[in-house]
């Protein structure tokens, strides 16, 4: 990986301003910087010097004259989001101004082609900066020394399959999918405006993403949110197992409870969640009943995660995207709990990806500004 060049503080601050603005004139990155036109005019040219920074055309200012305006340059380099979904992959390659420049998807097998893809898109506009690897597993806090892996076997025999095709030398950070897919609900989905939030995604498996003043929530051991780790069953009779509570409300039990109800005349049994729910939406009874049954499910994990956190939004995600479950979800939350905002998610199966990107481009800035040595 190309090192950034040593920048003046100056200078570190107004790339970040310019590659979060995307384009901007001189006065403009002076009031987004908090710095004095003169010493943004310097910055700008240290900049353009080491390729962080270019010109891009002029605008005009509303008084006779024309402002240069710049974006950022060609060696500011380029950052890699891979989401290792339990189905597909999905990869986007990204500018540190957020340009998306490269993308590929694939099934799961294809994992290493579909990373390798991306990277021969992202080539010419190199160096990478750095890559997100968002993953369905606790990502424990990143400590110096410490190796890049998921901090159980979930999903550690995925990422080490993949890690093969990363470049070497570049460095890479793990997330949990479900706290990527928050970042993406907050900034570009149906949270934007909401600084404290839930982010529930009921799917293969359940998570929660959860967002407080602004911020992702990732705990001691980088595992707030991990839903299936919650006692279940909760009773007299059997013990609670192993994450057996997002074994009950995963999408393989839920085909397996219709299967057990469907009847002879219902037709053919569906074999896929899809299937479930457009036939539900069809008004066939026992698809009807199955999935009422699983919004009433899924309202009361929101009525436990709205008892710890209060937060007075839930964004559902996975299976929660289908508008058939909504009213069964907020009639069993409103029944248990206080009263809290359900609404679905907006960016739907992309989240995971476009929340790493998000991470990836944050991280990639951060490596050209924190290669400031140097005092004004």
């Amino acid at each position: 990986m190309a090192k950034a060049p040593r920048l003046t503080e100056s200078a570190s601050a107004v790339f970040a301003v310019l590659a979060q603005a995307g384009t901007a004139t001189r006065p403009q990155l002076a009031s987004l910087a908090g710095l004095s036109k003169p010493t943004v005019s310097s910055a700008v040219a240290e900049l353009e010097g080491a390729r962080l920074a270019a010109h891009s055309g002029t605008t005009s200012s509303g008084t006779g004259r024309n402002a240069a305006v710049y974006r950022i340059g060609p060696a500011a380099g380029t950052v890699l989001a891979v989401d290792l979904g339990p189905a597909l992959t999905r990869v986007r390659g990204c500018g540190l101004d957020g340009t998306l420049l490269a993308e590929a998807t694939g099934s799961r097998a294809d994992a290493v082609d579909v990373v390798r893809e991306a990277l021969a898109v992202l080539g010419p506009h190199a160096p990478l900066r750095t890559i997100v690897v968002a993953v369905g597993d606790v990502t424990p806090p990143e400590r110096e020394g410490d190796g890049t892996r998921p901090a159980t076997d979930k999903a550690g025999p995925v990422f080490d399959a993949v890690a093969v095709a990363l470049p070497p030398g570049v460095p890479v950070h793990l997330e949990n999918n479900v706290n990527c897919a928050a970042l993406a609900e907050l900034h570009e989905g149906a949270a934007r405006g909401r600084h404290t939030f839930g982010y529930l995604r009921v799917g293969v498996g359940i998570g929660l993403g959860v967002v407080i003043g602004g911020h992702v929530l990732r705990g001691a051991n980088g595992a707030a949110g991990e839903l299936a780790r919650l006692p279940y069953p909760w009773d007299d009779g059997p013990d609670p197992r192993h994450e057996a509570l997002e074994e009950y409300m995963g999408a393989r039990s839920l085909l397996r409870r219709a299967a057990q109800a469907w009847q002879d005349t219902d037709g053919p049994c569906p074999r896929t969640i899809e299937r479930l729910f457009a036939l539900a939406g069809e008004g066939r009874p026992t698809a009807r009943t199955v999935v009422d049954r699983h919004a009433v499910d899924v309202g009361r994990l929101a009525a436990a995660v709205t008892a710890v956190l209060d937060p007075g939004l839930l964004v559902l995600g996975g299976t929660g995207t289908d508008p058939q479950l909504l009213p069964g979800v907020r009639a069993e939350l409103a029944r248990l709990s206080w009263p809290t905002e359900v609404i679905s998610s907006t960016v739907g199966d992309l989240g995971t990806v476009v929340g790493a990107a998000r991470l990836a481009v944050a991280r990639g800035v951060r490596t050209v500004t924190d290669a400031a040595r140097t005092k004004d």
